[in-house]
Order: structure tokens, then sequence, then C-alpha cells
């Protein structure tokens, strides 16, 4: 039997280098192992889809293949953007589906986010995956394999979802990723004049790398809006579940800012809904949802763990600063980069003034951008641990509910242990630079004590 490696069973996904991690042999193993595993669930049909990655049409048939051997039914939705499987899940009402995508790493690896219903298999679930593939005790059958066009009626039902009011001129950067098949197109049929960049499928992404965190991705997309007089610009990952966005001066607006505009108008009309993210958004989030008459949630980092939390609270609204923004209010729950754009087109349509003037009145604060400190794996949540112990009697609160978020007066600092790789997370943000610099001292003074009493 193939052996995979165990590293490709990551928190929220399986993910690992095509040709060394992922070939065919191991891509049917994972159809086998997941067939089997969500047969076991009651599972009896399936949706498939996948980006424009190079690798991703030889796994799709290594993978259908797999799945067809449990005896799933199967329907291939084809290439599109990871929020149309969902979207294929949803429509279908099929039991669940596999996306085969790298997202936003480098195009030499791929990867793989399984679902339940819309909900994506992470942590235990992805780890249960593995242990049934090393058994090699696979569910037997004979599915079938069905073909279906979901761009045309995913388009639809967004169009129908949506009013705008007025027509703006957008700027789209699909980074050669899949939004390029869907967004302009939509954006378009719902009357808006767009200017697109890169937005040809191109799973080598020629032109700048799809991920829209990175501040020199944007680059062309800042100048084009500026170039054009467009009334906003937007960009996404290479597989459209992460949204980034441009103002008409060109200034970058992230995902924790991008929520404070979609809470506020689902606050005027849902007063005291819960709104969802995570530690590493700005305490103006949190502070303008309460000031407005929301429910705000801190939870930890992550889609998957998002989504989860999402359920529990009954929130209207969650997202992250990288850009995973999900609806509950007015659409299905899932992250979708192509859906939050036509929302946020939704709202500067209604109001005459630009973009930029919409979170004018938020208090300014000075941030620091994350902070990723190498730190190994076997130690890293140990560290982490004993920074909250050595700050705790220094801040005026401190938040543990994914690392420590520490408050002091006039802002605050995180550490955390990132879920996927071997480094610490920090983040700092206050009311001016000296804040910033004070707490950050403290902060990082915190992680070398700490480092030194676990022993590295």
């Amino acid at each position: 039997m193939t052996v995979i490696n165990p590293l490709i069973f990551r928190e929220y996904d399986v993910r690992g280098l095509v040709g060394k991690d992922l070939h065919r042999e191991a891509v049917v193993l994972l159809g086998k192992g997941y067939g089997t595993y969500a047969a076991e669930q009651g599972v009896r049909s399936v949706a498939v889809g996948r980006d424009c990655r190079l690798s991703s049409a030889g796994f799709r048939d290594a993978l259908v293949s797999g799945l067809l051997s449990t005896g799933l039914s199967v329907t291939d939705v084809g290439v599109c953007p990871t929020p149309l499987l969902y979207y294929s899940i949803h429509h279908l009402r099929t039991g669940g589906g596999v996306m085969i995508t790298g997202s936003h790493n480098p195009p030499e690896f791929n990867g793989f986010k399984f679902c339940l219903g819309l909900s994506t298999l992470y942590g235990e679930a992805i780890q249960l995956l593995r242990r049934i593939i090393g058994r090699g005790e696979f569910r037997e059958g004979k599915g079938e394999l069905h073909f279906r066009e979901i761009i045309p009626e995913y388009m639809k039902y967004v169009a129908g979802n949506l009013v705008i009011p007025r027509k703006l001129k957008v700027v789209v950067d699909g980074g050669n990723g899949t939004a390029g098949v869907v967004a302009p197109a939509l954006f378009r049929e719902m009357g808006m004049e767009v200017v697109e960049l890169f937005c040809d499928m191109d799973g080598r992404f020629p032109n700048h790398f799809p991920d829209p965190t990175v501040p020199e991705n944007l680059s062309a997309l800042v100048a084009k809006v500026r170039e054009s007089g467009a009334d906003v610009g937007v960009g996404y990952d290479g597989d459209a579940d992460r949204i980034g966005a441009v103002d008409e001066r060109g200034q970058v607006i992230y995902g924790d800012y991008l929520l404070v505009l979609f809470a506020r108008e689902i606050l005027s009309r849902k007063p005291g809904a819960a709104i969802l993210s995570e530690v590493k958004s700005s305490q103006n989030l949190y502070d303008d949802v309460a000031r407005r008459g929301g429910r705000p949630v801190m939870w930890k980092a992550g889609h998957s763990l998002i989504k989860a939390k999402m359920k529990e609270e009954g929130a209207e609204l969650a997202g992250e600063m990288s850009g995973h923004l999900f609806f509950h209010d007015r659409y299905l729950g899932f992250d979708d980069a192509i859906y939050a754009s036509a929302r946020l087109f939704e709202i500067l349509a209604k109001e005459s003034r630009p973009l930029s003037a919409l979170l004018s009145d938020l208090p300014p604060v000075v941030a620091t951008p994350e902070i990723r400190v190498d730190c190994p794996d076997e130690i890293k949540f140990r560290v982490v641990a004993e920074v909250a112990r050595i700050v705790a009697p220094q801040a005026r609160e401190v938040v543990d509910v994914d690392g420590i978020r520490a408050l002091f007066d006039g802002g605050w600092g995180l550490v955390r242990a990132s879920n996927t790789q071997p480094v610490l997370v920090l983040r700092f943000e206050g009311r001016d630079a000296a804040v910033v610099e004070r707490i950050r001292g403290v902060m990082e003074k915190a992680v070398g004590l700490a480092r030194a009493a676990v022993g590295t």
C-alpha cells in the first residue's frame, strides 16, 4: 500500500508538495478514505470542484476514482472558486464535497478541503481521515459520476440576492486564480463598470501571487484604482474565499475593517446581532459593534474554527483579518470573497460618500502587521502559556481564547501559536506609536523569558 506523508494532514485541510507528497496513488487513497468516512456519516452523494493549478485536473481524476470506488455518487462541478463548491453542496443537496485547491500556497503545492454538509473538516476530523487511510479498510461500492455547470446558477443566486442602486466603477484583480471566471461577469451583470486585472486563469500565477493579505500583492490593484478613478478595488486569493479591498484613494482595507462596514449595515436591520471575529482583529471592530448595540464575539483564528463558532453563537456575520468573511445574514454562512465584494458594492452604492469616508469616524490607531517568529512545533504552545503567566500581572485584562491577547492602557498585544506552521504570531495595536512600542517591548521581553524557561 502507498504510504502517505502524515504531515500533509493539517489543521484545516490536506496540503502538500505536488509530485512528492501528492501524486496519483496518494490522491486515490484520499478519495477512498474520505469516501469511507463520509459514508459512515450517512453521506451518499458529494460534489467535487477544482482550482486552476496545473496539477488539479489530474488530481481530480485520481480523487474521483477513489470516491467512486466507495460507492458515492459524485457530481463534478468543474473549475471554480472554493465558495462555488460550497454553494454546490447547498444547491445540489449533496451530503458533502471536496475542493481541490492549493488556496494561497505557492504553485508547487496543492491540497484538498473536505466537507460534510457545508462544514469543512478540521482538527480531529482530519486526523481521523488520516487514520482511516492508514488502516486501509475502505468501503467498497460502485458510484456514479455526474457533471453540472454551477457557475451560471451561482451567478443567478447572488445577483438575485442583492440590490445595487447605482453604477459603480470597480477594479477586479483575479490574481490569475479562479475568481476570474466568475467575478467580472457577475459584477457586470449586476450593473457595475468592471476593470479587469489578471482575470485569465493561469496556475503558474505569473503576475503576482494571489494572497491579498500581503501588501505587495495588491500593488497593481492600488495603482489601477488610482489610475482609473474607480470607486473601489477588490482582489482575491487563488480560490476566491479570501478578499482584499482598496478604497478610491488606494488605501487597503483589511478584513477586520471590512467587518466594521458589514456589521454596521446588518446591525441597522438586526439590533443585537452577534458579530464574530478572531484575536488578531482590531479593537475598533469589537468596540464599534458594542457601541452600535451588537454582541461582539472574539474567537480563535482559523476559518474552520470561525465557521463552527459562528453556528454555535448564531452570529449573523463573522470574519478574519485574512479576508475570510462569512455571512449568515441573507446568505449561506460560508466564506465567499466574491459575495462579500458584492455586499461591499451594495453598501457603497447606497452612499453618497466615497468608501474612504465610511470608516473615517473610527478612532485612529497604529497597528503592526502580523509578526511571525520561528518557534518549534513541540514547544510553541508551552511558550505561549508561559508568556501568559509572565504578562498577566502587568496587563489590565487577558483574553486567552487563542494564545494571549493582553489589554493595556491605550492598546493591546497578541502572542499566539500558529496552527499550521512552527511559528509564533505577534501583533500589536495602540492609540499611537509610543503605546505600540511600549506594549511590544513588554510582550517581546515575555517571549524571550518564556523561551528560556521552556528550554530553547
